[in-house]
C-alpha cells in the first residue's frame, strides 16, 4: 500500500546555515590567496632591492600585513572596521558610522522622492493613454544615461542656482529610484483581471474608486518588490553623488579619501559598510512588506 508522505529536505550538518558557512569559507580562502597573488610582486621587488633573505612563508605573512596593499586581507579589513566603527565616537569625522549617517540621509530623501514620483507616474500612465505613449519611452531612455555621467551635471546645474547640500544628492538618488517603482507599479496597477474591472464598472465605480479599492491593493506585491530595488539604488546614487562634489562627509568621501592616500583598507571598509547598510534597508522594506501584506490578508 502506497502512502504519500511529505518530503523533508535534508539540511547539511543538521542546519540550513551549513551551505552558507561552506560558501563563506571558500570565499575567504580565495580572498586570502588573491591577496598573496596581488601583493607579492611589490614585496618581491622590495626584497630584491634590499637584498633581503625571504621565503614563501615570509612572503605570505607579509602579503597579509602590508600597510597599503593592493588587495587587503579580510582580517585587515575587519581591523579597519573595528577601528573606524567601534573605537571612534559616532560624531567623529573618522567614524564610518558618522559618514554612513550622512550618506543615509541623502539616500532616504532621494528614496522618498523617487518612490512618490514613480507611483504618481505609474498612476498617470495607467489612466491616461497619452501619458503612456509620451512618457514611457522617455522614462526608459533616461536609464540609458550612465549615472556617473549625469551626476556631475546635476551637481553643477543645481549649484549654479544656489541649491547645494543634501538636495542635489537626493535628486541623483531619486533619479535611480523612480524607474523601478514606475515600471513595477504600472505592472501592478494593471494586474487585476478583466472580470474584476468589469465588475467594478457594473457597480458604477468611478476611476478613483477602482484605483483605490482594486488597483492599488492588487499592486502592493509589485510595489514592495520595486521598493526593495529602489532602496538599494538610492544608496548607490547617494554615494555616486558624493564623488564629483568632493564631499567632506559620507561614504563616498571616505572612498575618495582612501583613493587619494592609497588607503585600500579604508576603501574596502567603506564598501563593506555601504553593503551592510544597503542590505539592512532592503531587509527593513521586507519587514514592512510582511506587515502590510499580513494586515491586508494577503499572507497568513
Amino acid at each position: 500500500m502506497r502512502t504519500d508522505r511529505p518530503v523533508r529536505r535534508r539540511k547539511w550538518g543538521g542546519t540550513s546555515a551549513g551551505p552558507v558557512a561552506l560558501l563563506v569559507a571558500a570565499l575567504l580562502v580565495i580572498w586570502y590567496a588573491g591577496a598573496v597573488y596581488l601583493n607579492s610582486p611589490m614585496l618581491i621587488d622590495r626584497y630584491q632591492k634590499s637584498a633581503a633573505n625571504w621565503s614563501a612563508a615570509r612572503l605570505v605573512t607579509d602579503s597579509w600585513s602590508m600597510e597599503r596593499p593592493v588587495l587587503p586581507a579580510p582580517h585587515q579589513i575587519a581591523r579597519e572596521l573595528k577601528r573606524s566603527i567601534l573605537e571612534r565616537s559616532i560624531t567623529s569625522r573618522r567614524s564610518l558610522v558618522y559618514h554612513a549617517g550622512v550618506t543615509l540621509s541623502s539616500a532616504m530623501s532621494g528614496f522618498v522622492i523617487g518612490a512618490l514620483l514613480g507611483i504618481a507616474l505609474a498612476i498617470g500612465i495607467v489612466h491616461v493613454a497619452t501619458l503612456e505613449r509620451s512618457l514611457m519611452p522617455w522614462i526608459i531612455a533616461s536609464q540609458t544615461i550612465p549615472i556617473l555621467a549625469i551626476a556631475p551635471m546635476i551637481i553643477v546645474v543645481l549649484g549654479a542656482v544656489g541649491v547645494t547640500g543634501l538636495l542635489p544628492k537626493a535628486v541623483i538618488s531619486a533619479y535611480l529610484c523612480f524607474f523601478p517603482v514606475t515600471v513595477g507599479m504600472v505592472k501592478g496597477l494593471r494586474s487585476p483581471s478583466k472580470n474584476l474591472l468589469d465588475l467594478m464598472r457594473n457597480y458604477n465605480a468611478s476611476d478613483a474608486q477602482t484605483l483605490w479599492k482594486l488597483r492599488l491593493p492588487a499592486s502592493v506585491p509589485y510595489l514592495f518588490a520595486s521598493l526593495k530595488i529602489a532602496v538599494a539604488l538610492s544608496l548607490v546614487g547617494a554615494i555616486v553623488a558624493e564623488l564629483p562634489a568632493g564631499a567632506q562627509a559620507g561614504l563616498g568621501a571616505r572612498l575618495l579619501s582612501g583613493s587619494y592616500y592609497g588607503q585600500t583598507n579604508l576603501i574596502w571598509a567603506a564598501l563593506i559598510t555601504a553593503s551592510v547598510v544597503s542590505a539592512s534597508l532592503v531587509a527593513l522594506v521586507g519587514r514592512v512588506e510582511r506587515g502590510a501584506t499580513r494586515r491586508m490578508g494577503l499572507q497568513p
